[in-house]
């Protein structure tokens, strides 16, 4: 098995070192954050010999004692080492039943710089402020960019090829044996970049035989978002400079879920690629917003900090009437911010009067 290293989270996670903070590494399952924090651990390591690492791997039998938050405790309190620096690393730290009561206990206590991992809903955004009483940051880990995944496979030199395959490549996910859920994650993955609703799916899977109400699907979608299987983007009005509470885009998170589990059904490559430009904006720290423009939509909002961009993903914009389709809600938007069209245009950047027009895989190459 190949491994690469990810430097922009071992960057952040390095800056964080030493901070009092609790350090929370969030991701869908097989995202790789156990292998980060194992490249963390060996990077401080060879920064700092002396200091006394205590890890704890949920998955390895060898811990199955802890996984009750007094043990859990007493087991790393007796590997403190005083006069030492003391780092605590819990992978899956959500399978130690009661955990945050043993996190915030170490935490309280100044000894140990605390890291820790989870996959699952106990440890979403929105439930930390609940769980833990000390300060914490969380680092989300997404699955490989498409620059990671030209690195993994560094051999192939066909960038085209290897961006066909990023699209399609299988990431193994199971989701649990539940009819509804099933049906329900099979929609939202036919439609990702759709703009849909609670009331719209319970009613589409109503008619085809799975009868369920709105209640429930959002209720599940909720579930689905809080594995980190979706991402929920709301819509925003670039002209009334507010955000909409009406129906929501949800984009996976990782292309890769749709084809193991619908194969080439129904496919769209405009929107897969929408998918995929939706998660890389996360990853670079961007909020996503679907834009509203009149009776137009711009695909994506993007904010961070100070800064603000709008885009247009498309599969082909060789046709004329594509092209202008692209390119006419962004020419009606009239502040200075960049606005960008990405296609699957295979040549060099250009201008079109102030849009960028950017091939698709070199703009997911580029760190910005």
């Amino acid at each position: 098995m190949n491994y690469i290293e990810r430097p922009e989270y071992m960057q952040r996670l390095l800056d964080l070192m030493g901070t009092p903070d609790i350090k929370i590494i969030t991701g869908v399952r097989r995202s790789g954050k156990s292998e980060l924090m194992k490249a963390y651990i060996r990077r401080i390591r060879e920064i700092q010999p002396e200091a006394n690492i205590i890890f704890v791997d949920f998955f390895d039998l060898k811990y199955e004692g802890l996984k009750e938050y007094h043990a859990l405790y007493d087991y790393i309190e007796s590997h403190y080492a005083a006069g030492k620096q003391n780092y605590v690393f819990v992978d899956e730290v959500q399978l130690c039943e009661k955990f945050e009561l043993a996190i915030n206990s170490l935490h309280t206590s100044r000894k140990y710089d605390l890291y820790i991992t989870g996959s699952n809903a106990f440890l979403l955004s929105s439930d930390l402020t609940t769980l833990f009483t000390g300060r914490y940051i969380e680092i989300h880990v997404f699955p490989f960019s498409f620059a990671e995944f030209c690195r993994y496979y560094a051999d192939e030199q066909d960038t085209a090829k290897l961006f066909d395959d990023y699209v399609i490549k299988v990431t193994k996910y199971h989701l649990p044996d539940t009819t509804t859920l099933e049906h329900l994650a099979e929609f939202m993955m036919d439609n990702v970049s759709n703009l849909t609703s609670p009331n719209n799916i319970s009613d589409t899977l109503t008619a085809n035989v799975v009868v369920t109400n709105h209640k429930t699907v959002g209720n599940y979608i909720k579930y689905l978002c809080d594995a980190y299987v979706f991402y929920g983007v709301r819509r925003y009005d670039i002209r009334g400079k507010k955000y909409l509470k009406t129906s929501v885009k949800y984009y996976l998170s990782d292309t890769g879920i749709r084809f193991a589990r619908l194969g080439r059904r129904n496919l769209d490559y405009g929107r897969m690629y929408e998918n995929i430009v939706c998660i890389e904006l996360m990853r670079r720290g961007y909020e996503v917003y679907v834009g509203k423009l009149y009776q137009k939509e711009v695909d994506f909002v993007a904010v961070r900090g100070d800064e603000k961009m709008y885009i247009q993903v498309s599969d082909d914009i060789s046709r004329p009437e594509t092209f202008e389709r692209e390119y006419d809600p962004l020419l009606k938007i009239k502040d200075a911010y960049p606005k960008l069209i990405l296609a699957n245009t295979r040549h060099e950047t250009y201008d079109y009067e102030g849009i960028k027009i950017h091939n698709l895989s070199d703009w997911l190459l580029k760190h910005e």
